[in-house]
């Protein structure tokens, strides 16, 4: 039995994307995680879909980890489901029907691995940080014009520099704000932060 008969085909596919996602892994070409918070302040709702994916050991570790964890172990059954198989019968199973089989075996075994995996990795803190720390920090208008009950759209940087965009209204009601302008955030009401001309205040060094 060869990795190239059509039979092993799904198997060869993986080892091929697992071999992909390897290197873009290693070249920091992709950085891809998954985000399992709904609420926008950080905290895991307690809804199927995330319970689902909690059981997978999606979260706990990179979404390119957890890929790349979970198409070796898909080639890895399935190659050894179709041995058995030929070794049993005198003929490996349906391409399809084996992947089926190593899909529905890879799927635990990979969340066991993601679970104390997650434990050795290093931590990503730079899509960690809560919305309520962009209080306080200066953001850029990128379009649109801010007015009261009118917000418009900005940037704005995290402590690691990771840029965010919210939407700003002035704090001030009178006051309005422009494309480039920039403004420092000293509130936030749900989705919606409240931000002050930095012309209208003295203030520290920037932060970002």
């Amino acid at each position: 039995m060869t990795l190239l008969e059509p039979y092993n085909a799904p198997f060869a596919i993986a080892l091929l994307l697992m071999a992909a996602l390897l290197v873009i892994q290693v070249l920091g070409v992709l950085d891809i995680d998954i985000d399992i918070d709904t609420d926008g302040d950080g905290a895991i709702s307690a809804g199927p879909v995330d319970g689902l994916l909690t059981l997978l050991g999606l979260g706990r570790v990179p979404l390119t980890v957890w890929l790349v964890v979970f198409l070796f172990f898909f080639a890895a059954l399935g190659l050894g489901i179709q041995e058995l198989a030929e070794g049993f019968t005198g003929g490996p199973l349906d391409a399809w029907l084996a992947g089926v089989l190593a899909g529905a075996a890879a799927l635990p075994v990979t969340s066991l691995i993601a679970r104390p995996l997650g434990r050795i990795l290093p931590q990503d803190e730079t899509s960690a940080v809560g919305i309520d720390t962009l209080v306080g920090r200066r953001a850029a208008i990128t379009e649109g014009i801010a007015r009261a009950g009118s917000p418009a759209r900005a940037r704005v940087k995290d402590v690691h520099g990771q840029s965010h965009y919210v939407m700003v209204e002035p704090h001030e009601g009178a006051s309005e704000f422009h494309a480039g302008d920039e403004v420092l955030l000293v509130r936030r009401e749900e989705n919606t932060f409240y931000g002050t001309a930095l012309a209208e205040r003295r203030l520290s060094p920037a932060r970002n």
